[in-house]
C-alpha cells in the first residue's frame, strides 16, 4: 500500500514540475506581427553615395 502511495505522489510532483517549467514558455511573446511604436520613423529610405 506504501509504495503504491509513493508512486503517485513522485507522479505528481513530475507533473507539478512539468507544469511549472512550461508556464514561461507559454506566456512569452504574444500573437501577431509587431507594430512600430508612435512617432517611430522605420522604415525610412537610406541616403545612397
Amino acid at each position: 500500500m506504501l509504495d503504491f502511495m509513493r508512486g503517485y505522489i513522485k507522479l505528481g510532483l513530475v507533473v507539478a514540475l512539468a507544469a511549472a517549467l512550461s508556464m514561461p514558455l507559454s506566456a512569452c511573446g504574444r500573437k501577431g506581427a509587431p507594430e512600430a511604436p508612435p512617432g517611430s520613423t522605420y522604415p525610412q529610405n537610406y541616403p545612397s553615395y
